[in-house]
Parts: C-alpha cells; sequence; structure tokens
C-alpha cells in the first residue's frame, strides 16, 4: 500500500544548506519537499495560504528569530510539526525552542537516516531529539541554575561595546564586519540570556558578571 508522503517546508539563511538537505532527502519517497524558504516572513505569508505536515527551521534567521517564529507558524497551522535544524547547541536556545512547541531538535550534522525517523516520528506524534541533543539537555539540568551561558569571545567583545552604548554601525566599523553581523551577535546574545531588547541584556549581563 503506498502511503502519501510527508509534506516538508526548510526553513534555512544559507542556500547550500537547504541544497544539502534535499540531496539527503531525495531518494526517500517517505519525503516530499514542498517548498523552501530564507527567511521568516515568506513562510508565514505561503502557509496562511499553503499546507505542509512538518517544518525544519533554522534558529538565526535574517528576519525573525526561530524562536519566535515557532508560535507564529503554530498560531497559522496548529497541527504542523515543528523540528529545530541548527548549529546552535546552547541549552537555553532549545529550551526555549521546547517551550514555543517544538516537537524535535536536530544539529546540522546529522545524518539522512535520522532526519528522515525525526521526520517521520513527529509525523506520527511523537517527540525526536537527537542523542547528542538529549545529552546536552540532560547536562544542563545537573549543572547548578545559576551557571552562565557559553559565549564565544566575539559575543563578550559585542556584549561589552553594547554596554557602552555604541550603535550597532559603530561596532561594526570598531570591528571591522558588517552591520548585519553584529545585528546576528545582539540576537544570538538576547536569545542565550533569555531576553528580548538591549536594555535587559546589558542588566542580566551586569547581574551574572559577563561585563
Amino acid at each position: 500500500m503506498q502511503h502519501k508522503p510527508i509534506h516538508l517546508i526548510i526553513i534555512d539563511d544559507h542556500p547550500m544548506v537547504i541544497e544539502g538537505l534535499k540531496t539527503l532527502l531525495s531518494d526517500d519517497k517517505r519525503v516530499l519537499i514542498k517548498n523552501q524558504f530564507m527567511n521568516g516572513t515568506d513562510t508565514l505569508t505561503f502557509l496562511e495560504k499553503n499546507s505542509a505536515d512538518i517544518v525544519l527551521l533554522d534558529v538565526n534567521l535574517p528576519d525573525i528569530n526561530g524562536v519566535e517564529m515557532v508560535p507564529k507558524i503554530l498560531n497559522i497551522k496548529s497541527n504542523i510539526g515543528i523540528i529545530g535544524l541548527s548549529t546552535y547547541s546552547e541549552p537555553s536556545i532549545i529550551n526555549q525552542m521546547i517551550k514555543k512547541g517544538v516537537k524535535g531538535y536536530l544539529l546540522k550534522n546529522v545524518t539522512g537516516e535520522e532526519l528522515v525517523d525525526a521526520i517521520t516520528q513527529v509525523h506520527q506524534g511523537d517527540f525526536y531529539f537527537s542523542s547528542e541533543i538529549q545529552k546536552i539537555l540532560a547536562d544542563s539540568v545537573t549543572q547548578e541554575s545559576g551557571d552562565l551561558p557559553k559565549l564565544t569571545r566575539r559575543e563578550k567583545h559585542i556584549l561589552t561595546l553594547i554596554a557602552e552604548g555604541k550603535t550597532t554601525n559603530k561596532i561594526a566599523e570598531e570591528l571591522f564586519i558588517s552591520p548585519l553581523t553584529v545585528e546576528t551577535h545582539r540576537r544570538n546574545l538576547m536569545q542565550k540570556l533569555e531576553v528580548s531588547n538591549a536594555a535587559s541584556l546589558i542588566k542580566v549581563a551586569i547581574e551574572k558578571h559577563l561585563i
């Protein structure tokens, strides 16, 4: 008996990642890639008029980050299964994604076989977290609640410059990087420290003695 394939949407801002995922899934008849998007806005517009079963969602998008995307997607299609697929292994980000409603989370080093397993299990109503993610979450539970999030050297530098009141353009000029890169680091910092604006970011950073 031929089963209807699982209709999948991929959301990732890197074309090479999208192409890689398409290659991984190309030979598996259980999954049909219905569409792919490089930002959140186009995805939400598509879902307003089209259906899908599963969404593979990156955390880092140029317009709406993955954490914020989850409830927006579920608000349009409440029965869709969302799987986080990212390079981010920070427990705070993974936990935020879970709280918002993802049914699975994988790192981008996933194999094609595990990716299909995750898609099929979530489609059947189950949760799926790779063994690597399960270990990260288990380790984070055993740590003291006051433990600091892991920041990269560049993130710490940018956090200090934000606290000094410097604008995105000034930071970009000082570090010889693009304003877009600065904004990406800013969003990552807010996700890791679980805040929604620059004022709260500085406040929490001071409380945790990060600056």
